[in-house]
């Protein structure tokens, strides 16, 4: 099953090995009333849970298996402003549209900082992001997409080409890049754990081990577990790719429009701290702009957390930590032959269009999910928007629901196979 290759690789991870965990819920084993039943304890769940909280609902949260188990306590770490698909999907709706949606990208990143400030989590937050290229085409492009938000939005980045390019990062694979200041990273997991303490102490209910495995829809929202349920008003569905795994019948509608991908990150052992400012001076996150692309940053204990290598297939590839390594060596030759004492990744969604979906099945169903690598950040705007279409101010919410979504194509059998050629083919032109 896809869920437990990904629970297993996860076991390696260094999030995992860097944080005490403690339970957040015993599995639900009552019947239960609430005003909000959200499903889901990562990034996106727990936001809503919060924001709800705060405007007076009474919230209960399930997770099918522990706080932040998914995508949400293992990923790259970086929290970006802006889309993964750019912000065509937004400016369809029009030029008013485009820029709120843009707004709501730096509002994002912003309200990280609010919540690690108001509730006092620890999670090795770093401000400084960096994209770079690695061929003249790509350098071409990365320079046209900051020309763009800069004219577009007044967004400022620093480009940077020929020797100036090694004052920000030292390896040979790079001819150009891009810095900015707002985006930048931090440790996902305390992040994840510190949401949820945070979600307790304003009341929320959390139950883990209570995987979602039957919704009657109505006027109110019936929600069975393997031992209790939950009545609510309201609900939001927040499980991602892991919601039809568990439960396949809660929201079929919902699975094609989003694939699982594999994504995969290895930790080195401690490095020397002259050799990671030599590295990346500014310590930022870095991500260049292939379209399977690579990931990486220095941990706050000076470890090369380097991500990438995608897997379409739902498979772990074969010789990950060799591949990943060698990949590793290639940015950076002065880390060719250090250890690796980590290798973890697992799943995370992704829409046709690259684009967050979010949206409501019927007037009291909600669902976030497509986050498609910028979670980090958009997770928590997400919670925000939700809470805010809940009270019955929409607008923000709609930003995102008016954005059009096609299903993967090819249904249940053929969309894997098909997507697993398509990324061959830009993998193929990655290196043209």
């Amino acid at each position: 099953m896809l869920l437990d290759s990904d629970t297993q690789l996860n076991q390696k991870s260094y999030y995992e090995a860097s944080v005490h965990r403690v339970s957040f819920g015993a599995p639900l084993q009552e019947n239960i009333h609430t005003d909000v039943l959200v499903v889901g304890a990562g990034f996106a769940g727990l936001s809503s849970a919060i924001e709800l909280a705060k405007r007076g609902y009474k919230v209960v949260v399930l997770e099918a298996d522990r706080v932040c188990s998914g995508a949400s306590g293992r990923n790259g770490g970086q929290a970006i402003a802006g889309y993964a698909s750019g912000q065509d999907p937004f400016g369809q709706q029009g030029s008013a549209a485009a820029r709120m949606a843009w707004d709501m990208s730096l509002e994002a990143i912003d309200l990280i900082d609010e919540r690690i400030a108001e509730f006092n989590i620890e999670c090795d937050r770093v401000d400084g992001y960096m994209y770079v290229a690695d061929s003249a085409r790509k350098a071409k492009a990365l320079e046209a997409d900051m020309q763009s938000l800069r004219d577009s939005y007044g967004f400022e980045t620093r480009f940077l080409t020929g020797a100036q390019v090694g004052e920000y990062i030292d390896s040979p694979l790079y001819c150009a890049a891009a810095f900015e200041k707002r985006s930048g990273h931090l440790h996902p997991l305390k992040y994840g754990l510190g949401l949820a303490r945070a979600a307790q102490a304003l009341g929320v209910q959390i139950f883990e081990q209570s995987a979602v495995i039957g919704l009657k829809r109505g006027r109110a929202l019936i929600a069975t577990t393997a031992q209790g349920s939950v009545n609510a008003s309201w609900g939001v569905l927040a499980g991602n790719c892991t919601l039809g795994e568990f439960g396949p019948a809660v929201a079929p509608e919902l699975s094609a429009r989003i694939m699982p991908v594999g994504t995969y990150i290895i930790g080195t052992g401690v490095l020397d701290s002259a050799l990671c400012e030599r590295l990346i001076p500014s310590n930022a996150a870095v991500c260049d702009n292939n379209f399977v692309l690579d990931y990486f940053r220095f941990s706050a204990d000076k470890r090369m957390l380097f991500g990438g290598r995608v897997s379409y297939s739902t498979r772990t590839p074969n010789q990950l930590k060799e591949i990943m390594a060698k990949r590793m060596g290639d940015v950076f030759p002065a880390l060719k032959n250090v250890p690796v004492e980590f290798v973890w990744g697992g799943f995370v969604d992704i829409s046709m269009n690259r684009a967050p979906d979010f949206g409501r099945l019927g007037e009291n169903l909600f669902y976030l999910q497509g986050f498609s690598g910028h979670g980090v950040a958009l997770t928590g705007l997400a919670g925000r928007v939700l809470a805010q279409a809940v009270a019955g101010q929409a607008e923000r919410f709609d930003v995102f629901a008016q954005v059009r979504h096609r299903k993967f194509p090819g249904g249940a059998l053929l969309r894997t196979p098909s997507l697993v050629i398509g990324m061959a083919y830009h993998q193929l032109m990655d290196k043209l």
